[in-house]
């Protein structure tokens, strides 16, 4: 993994702290967030409050909120007397993540079988088809098809802040996830697992899409060894 400067990682953030809406410290976070799970920003690459703030012109305060959160998301820390710094994936903390993120997606899945309807079925299938469009090495884009699948299940289940435990527990997931994208796990393998559990819920067996989604979700376990042993530098625990 190539490690890139913070201009590069975040060089839409400036456009994005004018154009959207909400606190300059949620914007800064996210860009932040996504850097960082995508590998823009590497584990064990320093990063600045000070850099930040003299980059986009904005005061110190909000970039400080920003880093406090990702400071409780466990992605950034604190060394004394030598800065901040991305931190390494804990192979813990992912293992953590996917025990609290199956007990809460098994549990929607199967509430949503029950209550499908016509509309959601059609959000599914236009989403599988967008992640059936993703070229190879698109591993963004395909992330956050793979995450809007999972919310629009969760958001039909009515369990939004299920979802948002979910968001704040598993960001070493989602580096993990990233990067095992057309290297443990190929794409396509996913889609296919994503479109069986679609099928499952069309069909109102509330068995079958839980067993599909535990089979999904258990892809981690397999290819987080293989991505531990490909890139020993980036994982601790």
């Amino acid at each position: 993994m190539t490690p890139t400067t913070i201009n590069s990682a975040v060089a839409d953030l400036s456009e994005r702290l004018h154009r959207e809406g909400g606190t300059t410290s949620a914007i800064i976070h996210d860009a932040l967030r996504a850097a960082i799970i995508t590998g823009e920003l590497a584990p064990g690459q320093a990063i600045s409050e000070v850099e930040i703030s003299k980059r986009f012109a904005i005061s110190r305060q909000p970039v400080r909120e920003a880093f406090i959160l990702l400071g409780q998301e466990k992605l950034i820390e604190v060394r004394p007397n030598r800065g901040t710094f991305i931190r390494k994936i804990s192979v813990r903390e992912v293992l953590d993540a996917c025990f609290v993120r199956e007990v809460i997606e098994l549990a929607i899945v199967r509430e949503v079988t029950k209550t499908r309807s016509a509309a959601l079925i059609k959000k599914l299938r236009k989403n599988i088809a967008s992640q059936k469009k993703v070229k190879t090495g698109d591993s963004r884009t395909f992330l956050e098809l793979d995450e809007e699948l999972h919310y629009l299940l969760a958001q039909n289940a009515k369990r939004d802040f299920a979802w948002e435990v979910t968001e704040k527990v598993k960001s070493q997931l989602n580096r993990v996830r990233f990067l095992t994208y057309d290297h443990a796990t190929p794409i396509a393998t996913l889609v296919a697992e994503h479109e069986a559990i679609v099928d499952a819920i069309e069909a109102g067996d509330a068995d079958l899409a839980e067993k599909n989604m535990l089979h999904h979700m258990s892809e981690i376990y397999r290819s987080l060894p293989i991505m531990a042993e490909k890139y020993p530098g980036i994982f601790i625990d």
